[in-house]
């Protein structure tokens, strides 16, 4: 919890003076012995910590994801296996999990999302990173619009969407094979445009390495590239730009 809700849950009898100070007051982070929880994220960053499950242990993972569901209430958890979601249940049986995405959850029901995330791939075979990317930006409490498979394969599929495209805070695009996509899209919007390389394609593509070089050397302005198959880290950038967003004053009319 943030010191707002921690306050809050005073005022409203849930919480004793006593405990609330404690947990104002307590260490910048949980020590575990194996790993140490930044229990202050949320309030230093605007976003709690995330979990990479894949490569934990089970001890770990359980351990980590009920003491963060604890102060957080809610967790994200990223790169999971259905093993990890079958043992997490057992100690969460509120987790959720999208094996397309392979995301584990846990949220609140009925949350609001705001603003505006366009959230492209340039094929089927992307949409696995493209969930990942928009369910974290969903998860943070973004609105998502997905547009798929809009490739430069087919221009015309992109310019139909073009009303949606430069409606957005910003655009996630995400392509692999030559990664052309976001060039298009970088000389269509006007707002920010995160490129995301995804390892499909043929043996020339190198596992995503031609789509990040083509994505890193851009003609097109306003764009930034994360790393092959980093849904999660476009999801997150870019609500902090949808965020930003919706902090600007109202323009005249």
């Amino acid at each position: 919890m943030d010191t707002r809700e921690v306050l809050e849950q005073v005022r409203a009898g849930k919480l004793s003076v006593e405990e609330a100070q404690r947990l104002i007051e307590r260490q910048p982070f949980e020590e575990l012995g194996y790993a140490k929880l930044d229990t202050q994220r949320q309030q230093r960053q605007g976003f709690g910590e995330v979990v990479f499950c894949s490569g934990k242990a089970d001890a770990h993972l359980l351990a980590i994801f009920r003491k963060l569901q604890q102060d957080q209430q809610e967790v994200l958890g990223t790169r999971a296996s259905r093993a990890q979601y079958e043992l997490v249940r057992q100690v969460c049986p509120e987790v959720v999990y999208d094996p397309l995405a392979r995301l584990l959850k846990i949220e609140k029901k009925n949350k609001p999302h705001v603003g505006n995330i366009v959230v492209c791939t340039a094929g089927t075979a992307d949409v696995p990173v493209a969930e990942e990317a928009a369910q974290t930006a969903e998860f943070f409490g973004s609105k998502v619009d997905r547009i798929y498979d809009v490739g430069v394969s087919g221009l015309h599929r992109l310019l139909a969407r073009l009303d949606r495209l430069q409606q957005g805070n910003c655009v996630i695009a995400i392509a692999g094979m030559e990664g052309a996509l976001a060039s298009v899209i970088g000389g269509l919007v006007r707002n920010p445009v995160i490129a995301v390389p995804t390892s499909v394609g043929y043996g020339a593509s190198f596992h995503g390495l031609a789509a990040l070089l083509t994505m890193l050397n851009s003609c097109a302005n306003g764009i930034a590239t994360v790393n092959i198959d980093n849904g999660y880290g476009a999801g997150y950038l870019a609500t902090q730009i949808n965020r930003l967003a919706l902090q600007e004053p109202a323009k005249e009319k």
